[in-house]
C-alpha cells in the first residue's frame, strides 16, 4: 500500500495510525499468512473500495479491509521459508534432505533476534512439509540439529531454538547441561550423549566430576525404579571405563540390581531394547548357575526384540537343544505365547534355526497360533492389531507350511477354530478359508456355509436363549481372564512338572476352552421363538399335551417348549428330549413307546392345546 492510500485509511479510522508500519508492510506481491485462510499473496490494492485483494489458496482474488487483516495477516518476509517454497523450492528441498540443522538456521533468521519457540518451528516446518513427511522427518532432523555446535536447542517446547554467537561443542553443551541440573534421570541421559560423543572424538571434560554426579543419583535418588536404576547404572560403567575407574568399586553394582529372580520380569518390561542383549550377558554373570532356566523363564513372558534375544543368547551359549525340547512343552501345554509363535513364524525356514523348529512346524503349530490370537483378541481393550493375525494373513505361504502333514479331518477342525477366532474380521477370514479349500477342496462348504445349513437349526424361547448368551459373556469376560490370572500366579510358585496348582489351572483352561466353543456354535444355530406356531392338529414345539401312562393308566400332562427350557420338576421337557422327539408330528389317539436307561413306557396321547406364554 502506498503512503497516499494509508493516509486515506488513517484520516478515516485514526486508531490505524499505530499500525502504520504493518499496512505499508502490505503491497503487491508480498506473501502473508491469515489466521483462517492460510497462505497467500497480496495482488493489488482496490483504492476505490478500500481493499486489498489477496490471493488465497483456496480463495484466489480475496478481498479484505486492511484495517480487519492488522490482527488476522501477517506479512512475511523473503527469507521466511513458506515464501522460500513458492520462490526458491530446488534450494529449499536440498536442505530438507541433506541439512535440517541449516535449513533451521535459516529459518530462525526470519524471527526477531534469530529465536522462535520449538512449538513456532514446528508448525512452520509442518506448513511446509506437509502434516504426514513432517512427522517422519522431523524425528530424524531433531537428533542432526541437536549435534550442531551452532544452535541452541530447548529443554521445553515453549523454549526458543536460537542461533549462538559463538559454536559450542556437544561436550560443552553437555557438560553445562549436566553442571545445570539437579534431576537425576536427565544427568544420566546427559552422561550417555557424552559416552556416544567419546566415540567420536577426544573428551576434554572433567570426568570424574561427572562419573561422581552420575553415581549420587543411581545411589540416592528416588526417581528410578529398578530397570532404570540397572540402565543409569550400565551408563555409569561404561562413563567409568573412559574415566579410568573401576566399576566394580561403584555402588549399586549392575550385578546386584539383578540379584533378586522374582524382579526380572519386572525389569525387563522397562529396559531399553539397546540394553537388552546386554542385559542377558549380566544375567550370565549374576547367575552362573541357573542362567539358563531364567532367560527360557524370561523368553514365555517376552515381547517384541527381546524375544529375539532370549532366543539367541540361549542357541550362542550352546543351550539349543534345550529351547527345541522348551517349545515343544510349551506347545503340548498350549503354553506357546504370541510374541514366541511370531518368532517361530518368521524363522520356520531359516537354516540356521532348523534343528529348533523342525518339529514344530506343523498342523499342531497353526492350531497353537489360532489360539494365542483368539486370546489376544478376548483379552484386548480395544480394537488394536495383533501382529501375529497379520503375520498369518500377510504370510501366503504359511498356512500351506503347516497344514502338509494334515488330514483333511484335522483340516477341516482347523478351518472351524478359525470361523469361530475372534482376532479375524470377517473378510479375512474368508481370504485365510480360502488357502485351506486351496489345499482341501472337499472342507470347502465350511466357506459357503453348506455344512452349517445341514445343521439342524435349534428353536429356543427367548429367556433361553439370553440366559444361555449370559453364560457365554460370563465364561469369555469373567472366568477366561481370571483363569489366565491363575495360571500365570500358579507359574510363579516354581517347577511345573511338580505344579499341582499349575495343572488344575491348566485342566479348568481346557474346560472353559471347550465351554466356549460349544457355546458359540449352540448360539449360532438359535432360532428364537414364541412358540405360536404351534397347532392343536399335531404336536409341536409349544404343545401341551396330556398323555396317559401305559404302566398306570394315570394322565399326565406335559408342555413341550424350546431346546434349552426343560424345568422336569413341571413336566416342561425340551422338544430334543426322547419324549419331545418320540411326540413331535403325533395327533390325538396316537401311542408312542420311549425307552429310557432299561426302563420303557409308553404315552397314549389324549388332549392336545397350545402353550400360552
Amino acid at each position: 500500500m502506498n503512503s497516499e492510500a494509508i493516509s486515506a485509511l488513517v484520516a478515516k479510522n485514526p486508531s490505524l495510525k499505530a499500525a502504520k508500519a504493518k499496512l505499508e508492510a502490505m503491497e503487491p506481491g508480498a506473501y502473508c499468512v491469515h489466521k483462517s485462510w492460510g497462505f497467500g499473496r497480496i495482488k493489488a490494492y482496490d483504492e476505490a473500495a478500500q481493499k486489498l485483494i489477496i490471493d488465497f489458496k483456496a480463495k484466489p482474488a480475496h478481498a479484505m479491509d486492511p484495517a480487519f487483516c492488522i490482527g488476522t495477516l501477517d506479512v512475511l518476509p523473503a527469507a521466511h521459508l513458506l515464501v522460500r517454497k513458492e520462490t526458491d523450492p530446488v534450494t529449499l528441498q536440498k536442505l530438507i534432505d541433506k541439512d535440517p540443522a541449516q535449513l533451521l538456521i535459516e529459518a530462525l533468521a526470519a524471527y526477531p533476534n534469530s529465536a522462535a519457540t520449538q512449538i513456532e518451528v514446528e508448525i512452520v516446518f509442518a506448513q511446509v512439509l506437509g502434516d504426514e513427511k513432517f512427522k517422519k522427518w522431523w524425528s530424524t532432523a531433531k537428533k542432526a540439529i541437536a549435534k550442531d555446535p551452532r544452535i541452541a536447542v530447548p529443554a521445553k517446547k515453549t523454549e526458543c531454538y536460537f542461533v549462538r554467537e559463538t559454536p559450542v561443542s556437544t561436550e560443552d553443551e553437555i557438560t553445562e547441561k549436566f553442571n545445570g541440573t539437579r534431576s537425576a534421570r536427565l544427568r544420566v541421559q546427559l552422561a550417555e550423549q557424552l559416552v556416544e560423543t567419546a566415540g567420536k572424538q577426544e573428551i576434554k571434560a572433567d570426568l570424574p566430576a561427572i562419573l561422581a554426579g552420575v553415581t549420587e543419583a543411581i545411589k540416592s535418588s528416588n526417581q528410578f525404579d529398578t530397570a532404570e536404576r540397572l540402565y543409569g547404572a550400565s551408563v555409569r560403567d561404561r562413563l567409568a571405563k573412559l574415566a579410568g575407574v573401576d566399576s566394580a568399586t561403584l555402588e549399586p553394582t549392575q550385578v546386584s540390581l539383578v540379584a533378586n529372580v522374582r524382579d526380572l520380569p519386572a525389569i525387563v518390561e522397562k529396559l531399553p531394547v539397546n540394553f537388552q542383549g546386554d542385559f542377558l550377558e549380566l544375567l550370565k554373570e549374576a547367575h552362573p548357575l541357573e542362567h539358563r532356566d531364567i532367560v527360557i523363564t524370561l523368553l514365555k513372558v517376552s515381547q517384541g526384540k527381546f524375544t529375539t534375544e532370549c532366543i539367541n543368547f540361549l542357541i550362542e551359549n550352546e543351550h539349543g537343544e534345550e529351547l527345541a525340547a522348551t517349545f515343544k512343552r510349551w506347545m503340548a501345554e498350549q503354553n506357546l505365547r504370541a510374541p514366541v509363535l511370531h518368532w517361530i513364524v518368521k524363522n520356520r525356514n531359516s537354516k540356521k534355526f532348523s534343528k529348533i523348529l523342525g518339529d514344530l512346524v506343523s498342523p499342531r503349530l497353526l492350531s497353537a497360533i489360532f489360539y494365542a490370537i483368539d486370546y489376544e483378541a478376548l483379552q484386548a481393550a480395544s480394537a488394536r492389531r495383533i501382529p501375529l493375525a497379520d503375520s498369518l494373513s500377510e504370510d501366503t505361504d504359511l498356512i500351506p507350511d503347516l497344514l502338509q502333514t494334515a488330514s483333511g479331518e484335522t483340516a477341516r477342525d482347523l478351518a472351524h477354530t478359525l470361523l469361530l477366532n475372534q482376532g479375524f474380521e470377517d473378510l479375512t477370514k474368508k481370504s485365510l478359508l480360502a488357502r485351506f479349500i486351496k489345499l482341501y477342496p472337499s472342507i470347502s462348504t465350511v466357506l459357503t456355509g453348506e455344512n452349517e445349513a445341514k445343521e439342524e437349526q435349534l428353536l429356543v424361547s427367548r429367556d433361553s436363549y439370553e440366559r444361555k448368551r449370559e453364560e457365554y459373556e460370563t465364561i469369555i469376560s469373567k472366568k477366561i481372564p481370571d483363569n489366565s490370572k491363575a495360571i500365570a500366579s500358579a507359574r510363579e510358585h516354581g517347577d511345573l512338572k511338580e505344579n499341582s496348582e499349575y495343572k488344575m489351572a491348566k485342566q479348568d483352561q481346557q474346560v472353559l476352552m471347550a465351554q466356549k466353543t460349544q457355546l458359540e456354535k449352540a448360539l449360532s444355530r438359535a432360532r428364537i421363538t414364541d412358540f405360536k406356531e404351534a397347532t392343536t392338529d399335531i404336536v409341536g414345539v409349544g404343545s401341551v399335551v396330556d398323555v396317559a401312562l401305559g404302566s398306570t393308566g394315570k394322565t399326565v400332562r406335559y408342555t413341550l417348549l424350546g431346546a434349552w427350557d426343560s424345568v422336569p420338576e413341571q413336566n416342561i421337557v425340551s422338544y430334543k428330549t426322547p419324549l419331545g422327539q418320540a411326540l413331535l408330528g403325533k395327533k390325538v389317539g396316537d401311542t408312542v413307546s420311549v425307552k429310557i436307561g432299561a426302563a420303557a413306557e409308553t404315552y397314549t396321547i389324549a388332549k392336545l392345546d397350545r402353550y400360552a406364554s
